[in-house]
């Protein structure tokens, strides 16, 4: 090894520097490439592992017959994810699971908006960290639809992570099944989940990045 290091040295002083500033720098040398690899091949041999977990789990849903499942969720989504959201709770309860959510936007009200359009509104319970007044214009308006809204007012004094973290854990006491969709920097969802997976529920994490 070492004496192909001092021979592609001498290469390098033979023809000495690179002066073609439009060749990339980041590409490897053959010596380079034989000790340490090629990035190129690390890229197409990775293949990532299935999600056959979530799978499982969502399937066990029917399997075991209609259960009691909490939604949770960040507010930051795109258009899409809502959309698929939106199709998994109406599909979940047309086929008789009763959901508990609660009120924020985002992943809440993808589940309420799905809820809503299976037209079966006591299958939906929507539980707010505080009193509905503290929810925003918009969040109003859509749980204005809902027939069983919970409203929590002696939560206003605290600030809105704490109401949400007593909220997460209110419903999570209330159901079988946990869904969560959030990224992997998701504090307050990261801690709701874990604690459901300590109470023993099914935990169902899809992660948005």
């Amino acid at each position: 090894m070492d004496s192909w290091k001092a021979e592609e040295e001498n290469m390098a002083s033979m023809f000495g520097p690179d002066e073609d500033k439009n060749t990339p720098s980041s590409i490897p040398t053959q010596l380079q490439s034989l000790v340490e690899g090629s990035s190129t091949t690390v890229i197409t041999e990775y293949k990532p592992a299935p999600d056959v977990d979530y799978l499982q789990e969502l399937l066990a849903i029917q399997q075991q017959g209609p259960r009691s499942i909490g939604f949770f969720g960040t507010r930051n989504m795109g258009f899409m994810h809502q959309e698929l959201i939106e199709i998994l709770s109406y599909a979940l309860v047309i086929t008789k699971n009763h959901i508990y959510t609660s009120g924020a936007s985002g992943t809440n009200a993808a589940v309420i908006r799905g809820a809503l359009r299976a037209e079966k509104p006591e299958l939906l319970t929507v539980i707010l960290p505080q009193s509905l007044e503290k929810q925003p214009p918009e969040s109003q308006e859509l749980l204005a639809k809902v027939k069983h809204v919970i409203e929590k007012p002696h939560n206003d004094h605290l600030p809105l992570i704490e109401a949400s973290r007593l909220c997460n854990m209110d419903i999570i006491s209330q159901v079988q099944q946990v869904i969560c969709f959030a990224f992997h920097d998701s504090k307050l969802l990261m801690e709701t989940c874990q604690e459901a997976k300590n109470m023993r529920k099914i935990v169902t994490l899809f992660y948005l990045d």
